[in-house]
């Protein structure tokens, strides 16, 4: 992999070691915990309150189009944006995490989780009130759209439309590749060039399919993957009952440094819970958005439900499992020159189921990061076709992601994390000013959606019956402004 490294420029490098130092500063921490609360407090507890009403809105069948088709099923926009959630931050972000942060990394998971699914709830809302009819007769947005429309800054609209379109379908794609690619290395000693070659050319069968494709196959895949990796965390925790407790215990003292494992004490705890944890649930970073935007809802809330309900699906369940296994690991080591990423996790499984643990990672990591590949690419696609509709410029684009997947698999691993890093905080950054400033519209959304359910009605979005004026609404019966 090395040699394929040295290819990168050293001014590549040196933006992304400061970009690092600059972005993952306490600003930027305490941005995505102040928008939390803020959003948390303002809609009165919404990820707890309405638990219910989540469960309720994800089976849901999908309304009928305009044209006569059915649209994206809710659940099948879940899956594209738990497609996406669900994959090597799981896995390799959370052994990352713990390793450099000690236990405690765990416990400031859960906190940036919690209070994310409201972010996660506003984001998801103001998609569904700003999406716009797709070709297709379908839909597509995001913050692009939310942006551009909502707060009427078209140029913060396109720097967020580059950014994520960069950040998803380009640098995020390069870390689950890249971990494909180290995972069967190690179990198999397959060339990463061999796998980089395979992934490549099943990427672009799968994306020259078109966004249904993409649903279809996240819907089957996520929901199996999920079950049968919690499953088996399930039956090693049946196996080391007794050391449940004294390990969350363990958690929360690491946490709050009454217990301190490694350097850096609570600063690194939390530094790595809360980049690790943005990664996984991407709550607050504006990615899932794209996915909420694309279902035929009959309110947004509905749409805010179902994301928020996905990020305690991520974090509470898929990566609390790999915590609970990496802990129960007696040879553990914490620090910066420890064993990091998916090889941590391997040999947790090995320690706790033998031999086949380290195979059923190798199969896990692949189905989890490739599903993240191909949710990743329609994030990118949704931001290219608001940035450019040219079907030259799209054969581009999906010709440079083919590209990429396979130079994730073949770069090192502390190269596209550290890359990552920098384009996920860029994100988070102006997707959390932008919600911040149209939490109201969430705000007056969410209060009428509240007032229909009382009412015993099923809530219907009518933009006009709000509480406040809007404008730039394009798929909700009312004209273009």
């Amino acid at each position: 992999m090395s040699n394929f490294d040295s290819l990168i420029p050293d001014w590549f490098k040196t933006f992304v070691q400061v970009g690092n130092d600059l972005i993952w500063s306490q600003y930027l921490i305490g941005l995505l915990i102040t928008a939390g609360i803020f959003f948390t407090i303002g809609s009165k507890f919404v990820q707890l309150r309405w638990i219910p009403e989540m469960f309720r809105a994800i089976g849901e069948k999908p309304e009928t189009l305009d044209n006569g088709k059915k649209g994206i099923a809710p659940f099948q926009a879940f899956a594209i944006s738990a497609g996406s959630r669900v994959g090597t931050g799981n896995i390799a972000g959370v052994a990352t995490a713990i390793v450099l942060g000690g236990p405690g990394a765990v416990f400031w998971m859960w906190v940036i989780a919690f209070i994310g699914a409201a972010s996660a709830f506003i984001e998801a809302t103001l998609a569904q009130v700003y999406k716009v009819p797709d070709e297709d007769g379908g839909f597509r947005g995001g913050p692009a759209y939310y942006i551009t429309k909502g707060l009427n800054q078209k140029w913060l609209g396109i720097v967020f439309a580059v950014l994520i379109t960069v950040t998803f379908a380009f640098v995020f794609n390069t870390v689950q590749s890249n971990t494909i690619a180290e995972s069967l290395k190690t179990q198999y000693n397959i060339s990463p060039i061999v796998t980089g070659i395979i992934l490549a050319i099943v990427t672009a069968i799968i994306i020259f399919g078109g966004v249904r494709s993409i649903a279809t196959l996240s819907s089957i895949i996520v929901p199996v993957m999920a079950i049968v990796y919690i499953g088996l965390v399930a039956v090693i925790l049946i196996l080391n009952y007794d050391q449940i407790i004294p390990m969350i215990g363990t958690i929360i003292k690491s946490a709050f440094g009454f217990e301190q494992v490694t350097g850096g004490a609570v600063g690194a705890a939390i530094l790595q819970g809360i980049k690790r944890g943005l990664f996984s649930n991407e709550a607050g970073m504006g990615s899932a958005p794209n996915a909420a935007a694309t279902a035929a809802a009959p309110h947004p809330v509905k749409q805010g439900l179902i994301q928020s309900l996905g990020v305690f699906f991520d974090t509470m369940l898929v990566c609390t499992a790999t915590a609970i296994m990496i802990l129960l690991y007696t040879g553990l080591e914490f620090g910066e020159n420890a064993a990091q990423g998916v090889a941590v996790t391997q040999s947790a499984l090995n320690e706790h189921l033998g031999n086949a643990g380290g195979i059923f990672l190798t199969i896990a990591i692949t189905l989890f990061a490739f599903s993240s590949v191909i949710g990743n690419y329609y994030y990118g696609q949704s931001n290219m076709e608001f940035l450019w509709k040219n079907k030259s410029v799209l054969f581009i684009f999906r010709c440079l992601v083919v590209v990429l997947v396979f130079v994730g698999s073949v770069v090192k691993t502390e190269t596209v994390w550290g890359t990552a890093d920098v384009f996920m905080g860029l994100m988070a950054i102006v997707n959390l000013v932008a919600i911040i400033g149209l939490s109201n519209i969430a705000f007056a959304v969410m209060n009428d959606y509240q007032r229909q359910r009382k009412a015993g009605k099923k809530p219907v979005f009518k933009p006009e019956e709000l509480e406040i004026n809007l404008f730039g609404i394009e798929s909700w019966g009312m004209k273009k402004k």
